[in-house]
């Protein structure tokens, strides 16, 4: 049985997205201060 390529594909998949979520968030929240602070 191979296991590995599902597994690696799920976890790099899985890995992806939780970093791409992560820096959106981020981005946004870095964002949504700096306007806050009305500095531009």
């Amino acid at each position: 049985m191979y296991w590995d390529d599902a597994v690696i594909f799920g976890l790099a998949t899985v890995g992806m997205m939780i970093a791409f979520m992560g820096g959106w968030i981020a981005f946004i929240v870095r964002d949504h201060h700096r306007k806050g602070k009305h500095k531009h």
